[in-house]
């Protein structure tokens, strides 16, 4: 397994160790051990999301508030832009945003620290999206940054008119929005 750091250093791009032959593949897509030895993180994993979801679908930009969420998400069939921007209002970072094309066929996975709103873009005809979160969703404590926000000036690769949800049309720009100290 291989740690990438991404421009926010505490975001990280993870490729696992493939193996592949004609018959077809095999990767760990989780091993606590390896994780550890290449991010320096034990995340304590007690959930597993699935999502399917079709061309121009953005999810996004999520985040709990409390019982904030890390999480560790790859995509298993299909392509999407995934993005991740800091909300910790103390960090250097403050307002930034990361954003990595996952895919079924080149297998990275992304992880996204507490203190972070995530969401991802469907590339490709449909995908289905898995994500392990280290706490349980908690939809009174859910929050949303608008996807669009001119402030965050987020380059999402639309091939089209965005689908969303009608939370996240009425989500809140960053400066309207609850964020972490």
């Amino acid at each position: 397994m291989l740690a990438m750091r991404t421009d926010i250093p505490e975001v990280l791009l993870i490729e696992p160790k493939f193996f592949g032959d004609d018959r077809g593949f095999f990767f760990e897509s989780f091993n606590a051990r390896a994780f550890e030895q290449a991010t320096g993180l034990r995340p304590n994993f007690v959930q597993d999301n699935h999502s399917k979801s079709a061309r121009n679908v953005i999810r996004g930009l999520h985040y709990q508030i409390k019982q904030s969420q890390e999480k560790l998400v790859r995509v298993v069939e299909g392509e999407v832009y995934d993005v991740v921007v800091d909300i910790r209002r103390s960090s250097p970072t403050f307002g930034k945003w990361v954003g990595v094309h996952l895919s079924a066929q080149n297998k990275k996975q992304l992880w996204v620290p507490k203190g972070f709103a995530h969401g991802f873009l469907v590339v490709s005809d449909t995908a289905q999206f898995l994500y392990k979160t280290t706490d349980y969703y908690a939809p009174e404590h859910e929050r949303s940054l608008l996807w669009n926000d001119p402030a965050l000036g987020i380059k999402w690769p639309l091939s089209g008119e965005p689908r969303l949800s009608a939370k996240d049309v009425a989500a809140p720009c960053l400066h309207e929005a609850e964020v972490f100290v």
